[in-house]
Formats: C-alpha cells, sequence, structure tokens
C-alpha cells in the first residue's frame, strides 16, 4: 500500500517519500555543480579581464618595444635586477635651475647652468634611467667647470619623476616613448636658438639619447659623447649626423653587446664623421656616481678622455 491514514487523511506511505528523495537529490547535487562551475567560469573571466585592462599599458609597450631597445632593455629582468638603488644624496647648487620650454603637446623641462659669459657653446646632458635627479646635476655643474664658458642643459626626459628604486626606474623608462623623448629634445634645441655649438653627453639610457640630441641639433651639433648607450641601428638615420662620436664602453657588459657597437662604429664612420671607441674592463653603468658597485677609477679616466673630446668639438 502506498497510501496510508494521517490523521483522518489519506498520505503518501513514508517509503515514496524516501524513493523520492532518493531520486530529487542527486538531481539538485548536478544542479548545483552546474551552477557553480559556470560562476568559476564566470569569475575567472572576470579576473583575467581585469588583469588584461589593468596591464593593458604594459602589454602594448611590449609588442611595440623593438628587441634590443632600450624599451626592451628596461622590460628585461635582469637588468632592472642589476641597477641597485641609488645612494641618497642631496645636491644644491648656487647657479642652476629648472627652466621650462614648449615641447609637443606639454611643457618640457631642463636644468639650466647658464655660462658666466655669453657663449654660443651648448653642452646637452642626457640622465640614465633613474631619471633627472641631483647626481646628474651635480655632474652636469662638474662638466662646466671642467669645460669653463659654456651653458648647459641637463635634460628631463620623464617629465618631472625621478626613480629612487629599479621598479620605478624600470616603469618611467618603459613609458617614455621616442615621440616623447623626441619632443622634449627638439624642443630644447628650438629653445636654445640657432648659431650655436651644441655637444651632448649621457650615460645608459642617455647614452642612447645623446644621440639622439646630436641628431636633433643637426648641423648646430658639434660632439657626441655616448656612455653604454644602445647603440643606433637605423642607417637612415645614422647617416643624417653631423659630427663626431665617442664611445665608452664596458666589456664585461651583459646588456650592450660588443657586436652591436662595433656595427654602430662602421655605419657611424661610414658618414664621413670619426668614431672613437674606448673600452674598459667593466661593467654597465661603471661611471655611474649612483651606482654602489661604480669604478671610480675607470670613471675618473673615461670623464678625462670626454671633456677633452668635448673641448676640441666646442673649440674651447
Amino acid at each position: 500500500m502506498y497510501l496510508h491514514v494521517c490523521k483522518n487523511r489519506y498520505c503518501f506511505h513514508p517509503s515514496v517519500y524516501r524513493n523520492y528523495l532518493i531520486y530529487i537529490i542527486p538531481v539538485f547535487v548536478s544542479f548545483a555543480v552546474y551552477k557553480y562551475r559556470i560562476l568559476m567560469k564566470k569569475l575567472l573571466a572576470f579576473v583575467v579581464i581585469a588583469l588584461l585592462a589593468g596591464n593593458a599599458g604594459v602589454y602594448a609597450q611590449n609588442c611595440c618595444a623593438k628587441p634590443g631597445s632600450m624599451q626592451a632593455l628596461a622590460m628585461n629582468t635582469d637588468f632592472k635586477n642589476a641597477h641597485e638603488a641609488p645612494e641618497p644624496f642631496e645636491y644644491t647648487s648656487q647657479s642652476g635651475s629648472m627652466i621650462q620650454f614648449p615641447a609637443g603637446e606639454k611643457q618640457g623641462s631642463a636644468y639650466y647652468l647658464p655660462a658666466k659669459h655669453k657663449t654660443d657653446k651648448v653642452l646637452l646632458v642626457f640622465h640614465e634611467w633613474w631619471g633627472l635627479n641631483d647626481y646628474i646635476k651635480r655632474e652636469a655643474e662638474n662638466l662646466q667647470n671642467e669645460l669653463g664658458d659654456v651653458d648647459v642643459y641637463a635634460v628631463d626626459l620623464y617629465d618631472g619623476q625621478v626613480a629612487t628604486d629599479p621598479g620605478t626606474a624600470s616603469k618611467l623608462m618603459q613609458e617614455l616613448t621616442p615621440a616623447r623623448g623626441g619632443a622634449i629634445t627638439q624642443g630644447l634645441v628650438k629653445y636654445i636658438g640657432d648659431h650655436k655649438q651644441i655637444a651632448t653627453i649621457g650615460w645608459c639610457m642617455g647614452g642612447s639619447w645623446s644621440f639622439n640630441g646630436t641628431l636633433a641639433a643637426g648641423k648646430e651639433a658639434v660632439a657626441c659623447v655616448m656612455y653604454y648607450g644602445f647603440p643606433e641601428d637605423d642607417v637612415k638615420r645614422i647617416n643624417t649626423l653631423k659630427t663626431n662620436v665617442l664611445y665608452i664602453y664596458g666589456t664585461e657588459d651583459k646588456f650592450i653587446k660588443a657586436t652591436d657597437v662595433a656595427a654602430f662604429g662602421k655605419r657611424v664612420k661610414a658618414t664621413g664623421h670619426s668614431y672613437t671607441q674606448k673600452d674598459f674592463k667593466a661593467d654597465h653603468a661603471f661611471a655611474n656616481p649612483s651606482n654602489p658597485h661604480h669604478d671610480p677609477q675607470a670613471t675618473k679616466e673615461a670623464m678625462t678622455l670626454s671633456v677633452a673630446f668635448l673641448k676640441k668639438g666646442l673649440g674651447l
């Protein structure tokens, strides 16, 4: 019997409920598992989309960065780990000050050290990946003291931002596009005016931008010093060079290949201008005074060569 009396009315026998539950519970469990899987898939999709959106700029830079370029180096974990955070340093100059000038869609800036007397001789100083910090400002003033009556401009490629740790430096270097760096450099050259003699010098990332600055100066360029910067490989750009180049290289450099530097030297010579390369048994960034492991002796020798090269170019 499936029916029995329950307080004066008929109802199903308990065994029927048990049989019902035996069939229904698995259905509910299967449904719950199905809903759980859908929920987890949606959650996973949301996380992936969020990560992609949050890192869209980085992915864009990864795909657009030229292999072997300074931007590509900035994304290199080994390159980032090889740069220890600069030791704290503060420097105040009695004559230097920040200036601004038109540079594309927004203002550019530079640390300006005017010569004691009016001059047509100019030195552009390009910082490495930390930015325009006090080390670079001091180095700019040291160069002016060595050269004499020269207007010195330490270019700010990061639009006022300065890194104090490798992670931030890597980010800023990746974000520095050729377009923005070019606008700043060209804007400064225009601000300086015509009928000048312009020399350039820079370290690491700034070494590459020293060459870019020389190209921006055009026929007014008189000397270019590059400290272990990524060498330009665009023959058309190199062929627009109007002056001589001094390249300072550390033979223990794990990031700037000797073969690339040699190829660059040949291309510079092919323009009819001189190319001088001085090798030191030292690592990348050996001349960086903010580097806790920089090589003071190699730095001193390299600077002596650089000053002599710049003086010759500027006619001092």
